[in-house]
């Protein structure tokens, strides 16, 4: 039986952030994820978590100005302090709120002249990411994201995934397999999931095209949450997507 965890960063958005602990738990909901949670003290979080037996299981290094159309931070050679700061940020975080994974998000890469050098910036800081959060018994993960959606993202593909992973070589790091993202970008995430679930630290999914719930897009659901489950993979599936309607109208597939 799979592990569903509710991104609170696009479920349950009728209510504040404070209040999707909440909601979360009465939706059946005993796992959740935040793309962001610096909006909210560690400790406020750390209480809802414990009021609503709820586990953190994952969130994101701060992103800069990635949502907004910018380049984000990991990546960016001229951003390396920042991205120090934004690491110590998580760890301050991750010692109170023990999250299983943190996701570091690549970035864009705007100058397509300079994306060598920013995807070698993005190694190292990965790198950096690793060391900080291994000591506390975290994974750090990071994710593939579709250039429709983001154009310019600098890893968009299972291959470039595989591919830093070999590079790297630490034991500490992982992909975040995003099935929204990778289906979008024509990957086959049922095969892929089957083939590497041992390199896999987190999934997430939304139906695409659209990134709404099962059941609004083309995905079989019912064959990749099976081969989820009949894989090596042993963690959390997150839903990350966009409702259409309510949230508590979307969860058809959590409670078939």
């Amino acid at each position: 039986m799979l592990n569903f965890s509710a991104n609170l960063s696009l479920l349950f958005t009728e209510v504040t952030l404070i209040d999707r602990f909440k909601a979360a738990k009465q939706a059946g909901f005993n796992a959740v994820e935040i793309q962001f949670p610096y909006e909210l003290n560690a400790a406020a979080i750390k209480d809802k978590l414990d009021e609503y037996g709820l586990k953190l299981v994952l969130f994101n290094v701060d992103a800069d100005d990635l949502l907004q159309g910018g380049e984000g931070l990991a990546c960016v050679p001229e951003k390396r302090d920042q991205f120090k700061q934004a690491i110590a940020q998580s760890v301050e975080y991750a010692e109170l709120l023990k999250p299983e994974a943190i996701n570091v998000l690549p970035g864009r890469c705007l100058d397509n002249s300079r994306l060598a050098q920013y995807l070698e910036t993005f190694k190292e800081n990965l790198c950096l990411a690793a060391l900080a959060f291994a000591p506390l018994g975290i994974k750090t993960v990071f994710e593939a994201i579709n250039s429709h959606d983001m154009p310019g993202f600098i890893i968009h593909s299972e291959a470039q995934m595989l591919g830093v992973l070999a590079q790297l070589k630490h034991s500490g790091l992982y992909m975040q397999y995003d099935i929204y993202h990778m289906q979008t970008m024509g990957e086959k995430p049922e095969q892929f999931i089957t083939e590497h679930a041992d390199k896999i630290g987190h999934i997430q999914f939304a139906d695409c095209p659209g990134r709404g719930q099962p059941g609004t897009g083309r995905i079989d659901f019912e064959r990749v949450f099976s081969a989820i489950e009949k894989s090596a993979y042993s963690g959390w599936v997150g839903a990350e997507y966009k409702p259409l309607g309510t949230t508590a109208e979307s969860l058809g597939w959590l409670r078939p």
